[in-house]
């Protein structure tokens, strides 16, 4: 928000420089982003007086003025007397106030004003729009002062322009300080220092016009105002000091009603609406939009209104009302008020926050007022902010008000919360002991009501919290205000006390962070990604799946939740492969939100490990010989993973089909029946359509299932020599190496130390259909030398085994 310094110190005047203002501000909390001069820096500009005005002799479009500056006098110009200046502004005319750069005058850029003659005629100055003096950007001709503009004196002092627009960036708590009001009373309070609020009193009305208001969904609009003004003129003008103090807050001036609203807001921050009384049919209704009903906005777009979006409409008698604005957003084009109109109905209402957040971004917009409905507003100013408006608007458009007409849902009105704050928890949670009476003086001038119970460590402040202080919900809010306006700067650095604690920890559960190590080793880096995720990409990758839609995304690219890890990372891989980065091995842990109806919340978050690979196996150097990855590459890094747990040879890896995966190139992991997860090649059509480079692999495991080890046991070392065996082993194609291994490590026994499976062969020698596994057997006893009947008598039992159960043969 931006707001002008000198409207502040209206407010509150504390003894600092605009930079020592800006300073705390910015350690209170409320971030600034920019201090800035309100005009170009410029000398001997004056207000005055066009007393004649009469065409050039010899330029069609150029004017020769006399011009009074009054009691003004400089070495270039005498007391009384009449400066004469040509001017080419269309809107120039006699008895204008204007102002008027003298010779001698330094405008913005360092232009200097000299003595000229344009088209033969002498010209000792030169009268300035509002662009010339770093007022604007553009102007349309010079600037019109208005008429009691004192003649003579300095326009920089007379507009105050050695003033200052201070811009804060409000984090999306703090809704109360979007207005002078609350900044005001965030310095008061920063300096002990009295905030002067602006007067407000009723107006008393003088017609008895009013509008009947229906309240139809009370917990999105719990409170809503109106009041009919007649006979205001539409030809008045906005006053200069208010359109000045528009202009420095950011906001350009329209026309007087909707000046006075905008001055409301940005004075009170409270959001306000005027409706051109003679385009409402009956009564205003408060209501969820219709079915495909539409509304022309005031930027001229006309649009579908979609499901629980909050509406004014008219309530005519047969029932046939119309939409009039977007509540909290956006007002109508066909209701609005113009320059033509003469009577209107004002509005002033509290929106509950959930009711209007996310919708303007539903439309396109972002407006001064879906901003602070979104944040919340006080649910108490309502009426402050209708006799405010009143008041300007008689005092500028003139008119008769009529009475203030409220409706009201009183159980959806946000009740005052009450929250209690310990000693022992303030201390413990800055590290610091402020004094009980310095604690109630900031809960107290922070606008709490507070009552103080108990002493010393039994200390506990109980706390009203105000309406407006909307973020105020629980104790630590409570710390975090005290320690704010106590000053952070103010609190010592103190080094925490800490005494070493053995911890509890299981040896059968693996940290997470072993497992990020093994895959750092193997030379992965981690990756970090949203868990928001772009819909189109995800239904690429897991088509016809079920996904968690975020009602208020913060942009269609992020607005479902991730069914894997791999969306994040795939993506990853599209970045670093469009800068040149052509191996890219990356891995991931998180989160991923499986909606299931029996889950909590309907969602089932599941702890998650997954990694990425692409490009070659090594980094390009002159000793290692140029490789792709491929299927076994990341099976070797999913089992060094296993491996952790001491018990690898229970996870079985099968052949699986996944749409994402390639189908001759997938294997799903399980654990005694139990899914653990998914390893393979990403499908080619995949890899073409999220426009990834080559072959890409990837796995994901169910983290739960895989940081659980066997705890290892101590076993006696054999001091006997190992013997080894080797077996040519002949089997179907469709026999599995892994059910030929399962088996010989099962009938092996215990003499049985190691397994290897080391060749896989098919061709001359051997049927087709049929393949060759050799096999290498390690036998070692610890009680003693194995004979050779000992050997024997465990390769007879395999290969009677691999014979009966697997229809296997030796090889010749």
């Amino acid at each position: 928000m931006k707001f002008s310094e000198s409207w502040l110190r209206e407010w509150v005047n504390p003894a600092l420089s605009s930079d020592e203002l800006a300073h705390q501000i910015t350690m209170a909390g409320l971030e600034v982003d920019g201090v800035d001069p309100v005009a170009g820096e410029f000398t001997n500009v004056i207000i005055g007086e066009v007393v004649e005005c009469g065409p050039h002799p010899d330029a069609d479009k150029l004017q020769v003025t006399k011009i009074s500056l009054g009691d003004y006098s400089s070495t270039t110009v005498e007391k009384g007397e009449l400066v004469s200046i040509v001017c080419g502004a269309k809107n120039c005319r006699t008895g204008l106030k204007v102002a008027v750069a003298t010779v001698g005058a330094v405008l913005p850029g360092n232009f200097k004003i000299k003595k000229a003659k344009l088209r033969g005629v002498p010209s000792f100055g030169m009268l300035c729009s509002e662009s010339e003096i770093g007022l604007s950007d553009s102007s349309d001709g010079i600037m019109e002062l208005v008429q009691d503009a004192p003649v003579g004196t300095c326009l920089r002092e007379y507009l105050d322009l050695d003033d200052v627009t201070i811009d804060v960036d409000l984090t999306a708590n703090r809704g109360d300080c979007l207005g002078i009001k609350g900044l005001a009373r965030e310095v008061g309070v920063l300096n002990s220092k009295e905030v002067t609020e602006v007067e407000i009193s009723a107006v008393k009305s003088t017609i008895d016009d009013v509008i009947d208001i229906t309240i139809e969904e009370g917990t999105a609009c719990p409170r809503y105002l109106g009041r009919v003004i007649k006979g205001i003129n539409p030809a008045a003008q906005t006053p200069l000091w208010m359109v000045e103090k528009l202009r420095r807050c950011g906001t350009r001036s329209i026309d007087p009603v909707v000046d006075v609203t905008n001055y409301v807001l940005l004075e009170l921050g409270h959001p306000m609406h005027a409706f051109d009384l003679s385009k409402i049919n009956g009564g205003i209704k408060v209501r969820f939009a219709n079915k495909a009903e539409k509304l022309t906005l005031l930027d001229e777009n006309e649009v579908t209104l979609k499901d629980k979006t909050l509406v004014i409409a008219d309530e005519p008698a047969n029932g046939n009302g119309k939409a009039l604005a977007i509540a909290g957003i956006f007002g109508g084009l066909d209701s609005g008020v113009t320059t033509e109109s003469t009577d209107i109905f004002l509005e002033s209402a509290f929106f509950a926050p959930l009711a209007i957040l996310g919708k303007a971004r539903q439309y396109g917009l972002h407006t001064d007022a879906s901003h602070r409905y979104e944040r919340g507003i006080d649910p108490t100013l309502q009426n402050d902010a209708m006799e405010r408006a009143t008041q300007l608007l008689l005092d500028i458009v003139g008119g008769q008000a009529g009475p203030i007409v409220e409706a009201k849902s009183e159980s959806d009105i946000p009740q005052t919360k009450n929250v209690s704050l310990r000693r022992e928890k303030l201390d413990s949670r800055i590290g610091h002991h402020i004094e009980d009476t310095k604690v109630t003086e900031i809960l107290t001038r922070l606008g709490f009501t507070v009552n103080v119970e108990g002493e010393g460590s039994a200390t506990k402040w109980k706390v009203v919290v105000p309406a407006y202080r909307f973020d105020i919900k629980i104790e630590v809010d409570l710390i975090e205000e005290v320690a704010r306006i106590y000053g952070y700067n103010n609190i010592p650095n103190i080094a925490p006390k800490a005494s070493l604690k053995m911890v509890n920890k299981k040896e059968a559960i693996i940290d997470l962070a072993k497992l990020k190590n093994t895959l750092v080793n193997r030379d992965y880096q981690e990756a970090i990604t949203y868990s928001f995720v772009d819909p189109k990409i995800q239904s690429i990758i897991h088509p016809n799946q079920e996904v968690m839609t975020l009602p208020h995304p913060i942009s269609s690219e992020m607005s479902v939740m991730r069914l894997s890890l791999w969306t994040g990372l795939l993506q990853s891989v599209v970045y670093n492969q469009n800068r040149q980065q052509s191996r890219v091995r990356l891995f991931e842990a998180g989160l991923r939100f499986v909606p299931d109806e029996n889950a909590e919340n309907g969602v089932r978050q599941q702890n998650m490990i997954a990694g990425v690979i692409s490009g070659n196996c090594a980094d390009e150097h002159w000793s290692v010989e140029k490789s792709a990855t491929d299927f076994y590459d990341i099976k070797g890094d999913v089992e060094a993973l296993l491996s952790l747990t001491c018990d690898a040879a229970s996870y079985e890896f099968s052949k699986a089909e996944v749409s994402a995966l390639h189908p001759g190139q997938t294997a799903q992991i399980t654990k005694n029946g139990q899914l653990v997860g998914f390893v393979g090649t990403l499908h080619p059509e995949l890899e073409r359509k999220l426009g990834l480079n080559g072959r890409t692999l990837i796995f994901e495991l169910l983290l739960p299932e895989i940081l659980g080890q066997k705890i290892p046991e101590a076993c006696d070392l054999s001091r006997f020599p190992a013997n080894r065996r080797d077996l040519a082993v002949v089997v179907k194609d469709d026999v599995d190496a892994k059910k030929v291994l399962q088996l010989i490590e099962k009938v092996g026994g215990s003499l049985l130390i190691d397994l290897n499976l080391f060749d896989v062969y098919k061709g001359q020698g051997i049927d087709d259909g049929y393949k060759s596994l050799a096999i290498a057997l390690v036998l070692q006893d610890t009680n003693k030398t194995l004979e050779d009947k000992d050997i024997t008598d465990v390769i007879d039992r395999v290969v009677d085994s691999l014979q009966t159960e697997l229809k296997a043969s030796l090889r010749d």
